[in-house]
């Protein structure tokens, strides 16, 4: 996964479409990681998979050193798959948030919600932004 290729939401979460196109991958960006500092647990219950939750809702939360964070839904979708390497091992997220850091894997229900997502340049411009 190459960040470039990648789709960007205002909640500091991107989304992998690969080239199925019905099943995408959900993860946090490198900024979000950075901000939160060293990752110590994900809180994510197994009881969402095959849930259909809608953008923008909350499906777990991460847990750094000295804060909590929810996890959003960057688009609508079910919740096909959670990333357990990640559950026993959350300070990958820190290592590599974008590949192997993906959080959920799910399977797309609006399409046109992941075409108003940010490229790589606008979030770029977006976090600048709020700096």
């Amino acid at each position: 996964m190459n960040p470039n290729n990648l789709r960007y939401s205002k909640n500091h979460e991107w989304i992998c479409m690969p080239d199925d196109k019905n099943n995408a991958y959900v993860g946090i960006t490198h900024f979000a990681q950075n901000e939160l500092g060293d990752i110590v647990y994900l809180d994510i219950e197994d009881s969402i998979i095959g849930e259909k939750i809608k953008a923008e809702n909350s499906f777990g939360t991460i847990e750094a050193v000295k804060t909590v964070s929810d996890l959003f839904m960057p688009i609508s979708g079910y919740i096909l798959e959670i990333n357990n390497q990640l559950l026993s091992k959350p300070e990958l997220i820190n290592k590599i948030s974008y590949c192997e850091g993906w959080i959920i894997r799910i399977k797309i229900l609006e399409f046109k919600e992941y075409d108003k997502l940010m490229s790589y340049t606008e979030y770029q411009k977006y976090i600048h932004k709020s700096m």
